[in-house]
């Protein structure tokens, strides 16, 4: 297990490298410059040698390579750098700005986990026409884009019903509709793996046996299908959980709170390089953890997943 667990950790570091070393390149390819793009004002009237001396102390002068490298021991000590457009470290602008992202992020993956459920659960113990609209749903919430059901819901709760407002709203009530515009997207992928998983797992021969002594199609349900159509949901979930953060930022963006999406959007306005380099890589870190989180869980849930050592009967 520590041999699987170092291998994993190793794997987590070469990714996350390849992560900060594709989003550097990309970054610098960007046509334009944030010095530049902030200095350059004549209303600020600086000289050309006082912006030359901004672009060394930037160092947006030094070669690739070398800003490569210092970025690189930057990021590994946990030195963000400075935002050129607010002139302030990085690191600040980050945890000003990550605990709303979270918050709706995990408000609206629990959202998401209770309506994939719920969805499964019906297109099991529903009747009729009831089980075929729960199997019918998640195809139809993947192909909704987030930015026209965010609109959607906007123009239906808040303009045409009066229902939550968007105007000077409470803190609990801004949230609401960004919540429910997460959710519904990331809950069809959950949900159609959580309703295949349950569907292949009611074909194994211990089900029979259960229902052959007697068990109703629901106590079946719970005792002996959910517990073996969990793992392989649970990955999924954590993958999903990932995408939740990237979704956030649009999302934000169309309800215009704050958090990652504004701070995202203001970036790439100013092209402010090393806010956009730390969000890129603070999402791989996200991506990584919950992946290597959900790796070295699942042999918990299932002992069959856990890794024996060579030469184990």
């Amino acid at each position: 297990m520590s041999r699987h667990l170092a291998q994993r950790l190793g794997q987590s570091l070469l990714v996350l490298l390849a992560a900060f070393t594709v989003a550097f390149a990309l970054l610098q390819a960007l046509p334009g410059d944030a010095v530049l793009i902030k200095f350059l004002d004549s209303t600020m009237g600086l000289t050309a040698d006082q912006i030359a001396e901004l672009r060394i102390a930037y160092g947006a002068d030094a070669p690739l390579w070398q800003q490569y490298l210092h970025t690189l021991g930057n990021f590994l000590s946990g030195e963000f750098g400075y935002s050129i457009r607010a002139g302030v470290p990085v690191a600040r602008l980050l945890a000003e700005n990550i605990p709303p992202t979270l918050l709706l992020a995990s408000l609206a993956f629990g959202v998401a986990s209770l309506l994939a459920i719920l969805l499964a659960v019906l297109s099991q113990l529903g009747f009729g026409w009831v089980r075929g609209f729960a199997r019918s749903m998640p195809p139809f919430f993947v192909a909704v884009p987030v930015f026209w059901l965010g609109i959607m819901l906007i123009q239906v709760f808040s303009f045409q019903l009066g229902l939550v407002s968007v105007i000077a709203p409470e803190p609990w009530e801004e949230l609401i509709l960004p919540v429910l515009t997460l959710a519904v997207p990331i809950s069809a992928p959950l949900a159609q793996v959580l309703i295949r998983n349950i569907d292949t797992v009611l074909n194994e021969p211990f089900v029979a046996v259960a229902r052959a002594k007697g068990a109703t199609h629901a106590w079946v349900l719970w005792r002996h299908v959910a517990r073996n159509a969990l793992p392989s949901t649970l990955t999924m979930a954590g993958v999903l959980f990932g995408e939740l953060l990237g979704g956030a930022v649009v999302t934000e963006t169309v309800f215009g709170l704050s958090g990652l999406g504004g701070l995202t959007q203001q970036a790439v306005a100013n092209q402010d390089v090393a806010v956009l380099q730390a969000i890129v890589v603070l999402s791989a870190v996200a991506f990584v953890a919950i992946s290597l989180a959900v790796d070295l869980l699942l042999p918990l849930l299932d002992p069959r997943l856990a890794v024996r050592p060579a030469g184990a009967a």
